[in-house]
């Protein structure tokens, strides 16, 4: 685990946050959360954002992909617990947008603590059957912050 600071960019947007527990199952045979759970949490974090954007593959066969992501351990997760995610988003380019996300444990007063992990995903909106990026939708674009 690091100790790094904030690896987000300046200029992003917090866009949506939610929290969702620590499973039982995401823990490892090191008696911590798997780093491929923490993926998962993003994941969801972003799924869920889309969903509210109206921004999840269309009926014309055009939707987010993810080109790239990356993560930054912090701090160990352990079971039992509850997290938070928060989802931050820059300012787009023509055909993609990063989603940054903060993990967050939450502490037994309620409150988001200490960021544990920090995440990244580059989402490029393709038109599937071409197999080509494409410009972002307005209705998407609408919604995220201008540079």
């Amino acid at each position: 685990m690091s100790s790094e600071k904030s690896t987000l960019q300046s200029g992003v947007q917090l866009v949506h946050t939610m929290r969702m527990p620590i499973r039982w199952g995401d823990m490892d045979a090191f008696g911590h959360v798997n780093n491929t759970n923490y993926f998962r949490y993003i994941e969801s974090a972003r799924i869920a954002w889309l969903e509210q954007v109206g921004g999840l593959a269309n009926e014309a066969g055009e939707g987010p992909v993810i080109v790239s992501a990356s993560m930054n351990f912090l701090k160990q997760l352990t079971y039992p617990g509850e997290i938070e995610v928060s989802t931050f988003v820059a300012p787009p380019g023509r055909s993609s947008v990063e989603v940054s996300h903060q993990i967050r444990l939450v502490g037994p007063d309620g409150e988001a603590g200490d960021v544990h992990a920090e995440g990244t995903a580059k989402v490029v909106w393709v038109d599937f059957k071409a197999g080509k990026s494409m410009r972002l939708p307005e209705s998407l674009r609408a919604g995220l912050p201008q540079q």
